[in-house]
């Protein structure tokens, strides 16, 4: 494969990675809600998987839209 068609996979890859931390905050969130040392800090790490979600997609569109 040549290196623009790897990129445009990758690129596709962490768009889903992206999609896939956006289905499975809310799944999660309890889980680590019933751990004690992050139970008051629910809202802190919510935002942090919400911001990872939004940064793997934009750079995931990022990198196929520079490949068109």
């Amino acid at each position: 494969m040549d290196k623009r068609k790897i990129q445009i996979v990758w690129g596709a890859l962490l768009v889903m990675a992206g999609i896939g931390v956006f289905y499975r905050i809310p799944q999660v969130m309890p889980k680590i809600a019933s751990i004690e040392s992050f139970s008051n800090a629910t809202g802190i790490v919510q935002f942090c998987f919400y911001t990872l979600g939004v940064l793997l997609i934009y750079g995931g569109a990022k990198k196929i839209y520079d490949h068109f």
